[in-house]
C-alpha cells in the first residue's frame, strides 16, 4: 500500500525540494548548536573539578580531566566547522533555484558534492549526510558518493603530543592560580608526573587519586562522552 501511495504521490518540484533540504539543514544546524551548548555547559563542572584537584595537589586527576576538556574543545571546533559547511550547502542550493526555474530541473553542483562528501566523514552528521547523498543523487544535484570512512582524527596517536600541549595550557588557565600557590619544586614535580609504567614497559594511564576517587572521575568522563555523542 505504501509503495502505491508513493507512486500516486506527486513528485515535489525543484523549488519545493530545495526548500525541504534547506529546512532540514537548518534543523541540523540547530541540533549542532544544542550539542555545543551541552558540551560547554558540562565543561564548567569539569573546570571546577580541576580547580579542586589542584588545591589538593592532585595534578594527576587534574591532568586527566584537562585532557577530557581538550578533547571536548576539539569536538566543539569540529562542530562549528560542520555547521559552517551545512550553511554553505544551503547557500549553494539556494543559488540553484534560479537555474532550476529556467531549465525545470536541478543541476549538478561540484561544490555541494564536495561539501556532502566532507560531512559524510564527520561522525556527528554522517548519518544525515548519507541520506542527503541518496536524495541529491536521485535528484541529479550530485553524483553518487561512496564514502564510509568516518573521521576519527581526535583519537589518533599523532595528536597525542598536541593534546598534551593543550592540556598544559588548560591547566595553566584553569588551575594556574591554585598551582602557583604551591612551592615551585613541588609544582614542577606534580605537573610533570608521568603515567605509570607496566612491567612490560608500556605506559598505563595513571589512576587518579582525587576528584574524590576513580569512580567520580569516570562519571565525569561518561557525562562528557554523552554530550559529545
Amino acid at each position: 500500500m505504501e509503495k502505491v501511495m508513493n507512486i500516486l504521490k506527486p513528485k515535489p518540484n525543484p523549488q519545493q525540494q530545495l526548500r525541504d533540504w534547506q529546512r532540514r539543514l537548518r534543523q541540523e544546524c540547530r541540533n549542532i548548536e544544542r550539542q555545543i551548548q551541552d558540551i560547554q555547559r558540562e565543561e564548567k563542572s569539569v573546570q571546577k573539578a580541576i580547580r579542586e584537584a589542584a588545591k589538593r595537589n592532585d595534578m594527576v586527576s587534574a591532568k586527566a580531566l584537562a585532557k577530557e576538556i581538550v578533547r571536548s574543545r576539539k569536538i566543539v571546533t569540529r562542530l562549528y566547522e560542520n555547521k559552517a559547511q551545512l550553511n554553505s550547502i544551503s547557500m549553494h542550493l539556494g543559488e540553484s533555484v534560479a537555474i532550476a526555474r529556467t531549465v525545470g530541473h536541478l543541476s549538478k553542483s561540484a561544490d555541494v558534492m564536495k561539501l556532502v562528501n566532507n560531512l559524510m566523514k564527520a561522525p556527528e552528521v554522517a548519518t544525515t549526510m548519507q541520506e542527503f547523498n541518496k536524495e541529491m543523487t536521485k535528484a541529479g544535484v550530485i553524483e553518487e558518493i561512496v564514502n564510509d570512512a568516518v573521521d576519527s582524527a581526535l583519537d589518533s596517536e599523532d595528536m597525542e603530543e598536541e593534546i598534551e600541549e593543550e592540556v598544559d595550557k588548560v591547566l595553566t588557565a584553569i588551575a594556574g592560580e591554585t598551582a602557583a600557590e604551591l612551592p615551585e619544586a613541588i609544582r614542577k614535580e606534580i605537573i610533570k608526573q608521568p603515567a605509570q609504567t607496566s612491567e612490560n614497559g608500556q605506559e598505563e594511564e595513571a589512576i587518579p587519586e582525587g576528584v574524590d576517587d576513580e569512580e567520580e572521575l569516570e562519571e565525569i568522563r561518561a557525562r562528557l562522552a554523552k554530550v559529545r555523542s
